[in-house]
């Protein structure tokens, strides 16, 4: 007779064989090996995006991040995520799914990537939590392409709930330092690709339509020997035996390139405003009489930028209504163009009191921007004749009014987004204003030399990437818009 031992093995094997072929699935589900580029298999992923009525009854591959998981009975719901878009999957028991592979979709941690093969369906009612609202995916495959950690530094759900609706019905928010702390995780939220395709868009833009008016983009030092501005607030670093200073601005660079007649030139590149590290779309331009020709230039530059985002990108402008809802930006065609002197009216009779020559505070520019949309129904202008005494020392006089400056500043939604002015193209004149502001001329010699053998006269303007995508979409924080800001208090992630 077999022993008692012998006799349990036999009946623990059986078991072992029935579990086995209970889970008929086995090779459908599972966690991949890491691909480490050992395979080059035969398989086309299509974009969540893509997956639309058209596909219906489709049999497709997609990789996406497990947004949510919702077991149900015999059934698991699944919002698989692509970036700005999501699809609604079931996992279901039946002949492509055993109830291991159920258990195990539902079990899968939220971020982590997955492959999934399934039947593309229509569904009779709208899936109103997704982008694609007209299908939902019958998962026949499912593999962990990346396992993320189970405990998630912030939850995707409550990274783009309106601030709003979670005061009011007591839901949890994130704040910004927590987003900023946790960048990786909260650039992944469909507000946050939104915000940053379309910037991207506005990059774009502008290359197109400056590029299209005879433009040349040039690349600048980031390194100089004087800082730009002759400022105290300069970035200092050890240059072999010497000391050099971080470009705030690529200013006296493109300067240069008009002495060297390249006429038109724009740069994009970090640069520096206020205490915040941005990125700049710098512009210099010669023109032929009168300073305005660039104004108008600039002007109309931007307008085809508003006007391309609008028609190009109005699924992200959306998305990001939907968290942060706005009024749609508002422009005019020619650009209104105000003095300064005329601002300072409007102000006053707003009850501000302010001196002829004394510059607008932030304050004062919102409230401005308010009386210009009441009055003119705009958010962007131009104000123009801007004091001499608050410009930089390379700014051209007005030869009418030695108190005002050939200068202007670019506005949206009551905020600056573009300094600009003429230059002065004079060495003598140029010579003389840096010593009023107390600049030392050996440090700024090869700038002045450049003016020396013919200079056109020019003018431009640096624009702050960051502070167009804010005002556009009408965010209230430049830090949403920047995507690794970096200040006086963050250098990190």
């Amino acid at each position: 007779m077999p022993s008692a031992n012998a006799s349990r093995k036999g009946q623990e094997k059986p078991r072992e064989i029935v579990d086995a072929a209970e889970d008929y699935a086995k090779e459908r589900y599972g966690i991949s090996s890491m691909i480490q580029s050992q395979e080059k298999p035969d398989r086309v992923l299509v974009r969540v995006k893509d997956l639309t009525v058209q596909k219906a009854d489709d049999v497709v591959w997609v990789r996406a991040r497990v947004h949510t998981s919702r077991a149900k009975g015999k059934q698991c719901f699944l919002v698989l995520r692509q970036q700005q878009f999501n699809v609604q999957a079931l996992v279901a028991v039946g002949d492509h799914a055993s109830k291991q592979m159920v258990k195990f979709a539902a079990n899968i941690n939220k971020e982590s990537i997955i492959d999934v093969e399934g039947v593309v369906r229509k569904v009779n009612q709208k899936i109103g939590s997704c982008t694609q609202q007209d299908v939902e995916l019958h998962v026949q495959k499912i593999y962990v392409i990346s396992l993320a950690e189970p405990r998630l530094p912030l939850q995707l759900d409550d990274a783009i709930r309106p601030e709003v609706e979670g005061e009011e019905d007591g839901r949890a928010t994130v704040n910004q330092d927590t987003r900023l702390d946790n960048r990786v995780i909260d650039l992944r939220t469909s507000t946050s690709q939104a915000i940053f395709r379309l910037q991207s868009g506005i990059c774009h833009l502008f290359r197109e339509t400056l590029i299209n008016k005879g433009f040349v983009e040039i690349q600048t030092p980031k390194i100089i020997s004087a800082a730009s501005e002759g400022g105290a607030n300069v970035f200092t670093v050890s240059y072999f035996k010497n000391n050099a200073y971080l470009a705030q601005s690529p200013q006296l660079y493109k300067q240069m390139c008009i002495c060297a007649d390249f006429e038109k030139v724009f740069c994009i590149g970090p640069g520096k405003i206020l205490s915040f590290i941005c990125l700049l779309i710098d512009i210099e331009m010669a023109f032929n009489y009168h300073y305005h020709e660039v104004v108008e230039e600039i002007a109309d530059t931007l307008v085809q930028i508003f006007k391309g985002l609008q028609e190009r990108f109005q699924t992200e402008i959306q998305t990001v209504s939907k968290q942060f809802p706005c009024e749609p930006f508002k422009f005019l065609e020619p650009t209104l163009r105000l003095e300064y002197c005329e601002a300072l009216a409007m102000l006053r009779e707003a009850g501000v009191e302010m001196d002829d020559e004394e510059d607008l505070s932030t304050p004062n520019e919102k409230l401005l921007g308010r009386l210009v949309k009441e009055k003119y129904d705009t958010d962007f202008y131009v104000l123009d004749k801007y004091p001499l005494a608050v410009r930089p020392f390379y700014t051209m006089p007005d030869p009418r009014n030695p108190k005002q400056s050939n200068s202007y500043d670019m506005f949206m939604r009551g905020e600056e987004i573009l300094s600009g002015a003429q230059r002065i193209h004079d060495p003598q004149l140029l010579t003389e204003r840096a010593l009023h502001h107390g600049i030392d001329l050996e440090k700024i010699k090869a700038y002045i030399d450049s003016f020396r053998f013919g200079a056109p006269p020019h003018a431009g303007g640096g624009i702050g990437l960051e502070r167009v995508t804010m005002l556009f979409l009408g965010l209230h924080n430049v830090r949403q818009t920047s995507m690794f800001p970096r200040d006086p208090k963050r250098l990190t992630p």
